[in-house]
């Protein structure tokens, strides 16, 4: 019970503090990543340290749709935060199996908070390596709910997504997912 209380607690912290904006600080040129939401931590250039969550994302091929539904939900300085989180990162590939539309939906600008939420669904407060997941029967995620975790086949599957890849970040873990999470948005 103390696992979870902390757990909970960690999440919200996490929420709490990506949410708060510090002082304003001067927008970079429109030809950058993306327009006005470019404040902030993620925007910080450090190419000594490893990457971390949002630099495994921006630099993956296989993972422009996240990056563009992160950046669409105004959510990049939370994944540069000190963590540690675990991302479970779906693939273009899996974004291109949702129903037709649905992803264009989702990132009209008057559906930013259902975006940002099913987003933060692909989040868990700490690091869980494959290992550490398959010794447990769920997850909890950054939006408050837990997922289910399965073992099939001696694959690993977290709300019926398998698991297909993992990257170290230097602020937590990438589990690349071969489909997205909708749970957030029932």
């Amino acid at each position: 019970m103390n696992d979870r209380r902390l757990l909970r607690n960690s999440a919200i912290a996490v929420l709490l503090l990506t949410g708060c904006g510090g002082a304003e600080t001067e927008a970079p040129p429109e030809d950058s990543f993306t327009a006005a939401s470019n404040r902030g931590q993620a925007y910080v250039v450090d190419e000594n340290s490893d990457a971390n969550i949002l630099g495994v994302a921006l630099s993956s091929p296989d993972h422009q749709t996240l990056v563009a539904a992160v950046q669409a939900a105004e959510l990049e300085n939370v994944l540069v935060n000190a963590g540690p989180l675990t991302v479970f990162a779906p693939t273009d590939e899996a974004f291109a199996a949702l129903p037709e539309g649905t992803l264009d939906e989702l990132l009209k600008p008057e559906n930013k908070s259902t975006l940002a939420r099913i987003v933060t669904s692909h989040a868990a407060p700490g690091k869980f390596t494959v290992e550490m997941l398959q010794k447990e029967a769920q997850l909890y995620q950054a939006t408050g709910h837990y997922v289910d975790i399965e073992i099939r086949d001696g694959q690993t599957y977290v709300a019926g997504a398998r698991i297909l890849a993992s990257v170290e970040a230097s602020n937590g873990i990438v589990h690349v997912v071969d489909r997205v999470f909708l749970i957030a948005a029932e």
